[in-house]
């Protein structure tokens, strides 16, 4: 049966609410509304809202509420509507959130997971489309995931409200309307990457709203006799070397593809991760592709311009090839 990536969403965080009566939800129209992106409609018509609880606009507040109840024993589920939202609960995830299981020395723990939308290719300009998901994959104490399919996005939500540390889950927003077969829960493992395709010639490196643009890229490449291994991060931090570095092993040769912004980019610390742990396996100097250092144009044709888009990958990969 086809499932759409916020369907998928939706199935987890109702199947969670039903399993444990700590489980909540919280943030800016997730109840009357049905959530920014419809995620959680018709949640509070079954749960409540006591259980679905709409808040008012301010990240800092209600991000702090919920690692209350997180610190109260309860597992709060907190939704912040996109990722630009959340720079105003910085302080809430840094310095309480992330850190509190080491300032505590062991004794108290934040089993909160906080989700947002990310990414650009919707026209909503530069204030609405930020990939900000470095930023927190920087921070130890939290665990970052940016389900890519909708496997992923009905999977990862019951070990994050497991895991007894913040876990943050970004949820590129050009995503929400992708559909795929899918029968019932899944089991994901939130601590590994996904090879989504395999190939000999050259590894290409990616994660959440970039993945699907470098599988056709992939696809591109296939038409000319090269085969490129495609690695889904899915977990940002803490991310998965071994899985990296086994493939670079295999095809000797990396392009990472983030739509983040190219300086200080999460493309560059994969980059010198493999660099670190690989450099005598690599027969080119790894490559990437990012946004450009622009803020994201509204217009639609600058926008694609500024993102990663499958041509743009092909040929980091040619160029890469080339370099032998």
């Amino acid at each position: 049966m086809k499932t759409t990536y916020r369907g998928a969403l939706r199935d987890a965080i109702r199947e969670a609410m039903i399993a444990d009566e700590r489980v909540f939800l919280m943030g800016e129209d997730v109840g009357r509304y049905g959530g920014t992106y419809a995620v959680s409609k018709g949640l509070l018509e079954e749960f409540g809202p006591e259980r679905v609880r709409d808040t008012p606009l301010s990240e800092l507040g209600f991000v702090g509420v919920g690692i209350g109840a997180a610190l109260g024993g309860m597992r709060p589920i907190v939704e912040v509507m996109t990722v630009n939202f959340s720079l105003l609960s910085l302080d809430q995830v840094v310095n309480t959130a992330a850190a509190l299981r080491h300032m505590s020395g062991g004794q108290f723990s934040v089993p909160i997971v906080i989700r947002m939308a990310t990414g650009a290719g919707r026209q909503l300009a530069a204030q609405h489309s930020h990939s900000l998901e470095n930023w927190y994959a920087h921070i130890p104490g939290i665990t970052v995931l940016a389900p890519a399919t909708v496997a992923d996005a009905r999977g990862m939500l019951a070990p994050a409200l497991a895991d007894p540390d913040p876990v943050i889950i970004f949820e590129h927003a050009t995503l929400y309307n992708d559909a795929e077969d899918l029968e019932g829960p899944v089991e994901v493992d939130i601590s590994s990457a996904a090879i989504r395709r395999e190939g000999g010639d050259v590894t290409l490196i990616t994660y959440g709203g970039s993945l699907h643009k470098t599988l056709r890229a992939a696809e591109m490449l296939a038409l000319e006799g090269v085969g490129c291994e495609v690695i889904d991060l899915r977990v940002l931090r803490p991310l998965d070397m071994t899985t990296i570095v086994s493939s670079v092993t295999k095809t000797h040769r990396a392009v990472v593809v983030d739509e983040g912004w190219r300086s200080g980019s999460l493309a560059g610390e994969v980059m010198a991760r493999i660099v670190e742990e690989a450099f005598y396996e690599l027969d080119a100097p790894p490559a990437r592709v990012c946004s450009a250092e622009v803020p994201i144009p509204y217009a639609r044709h600058l926008e694609e311009a500024a993102v990663p888009q499958p041509e743009k990958i092909v040929t980091a990969v040619h160029s890469v090839l080339g370099a032998e």
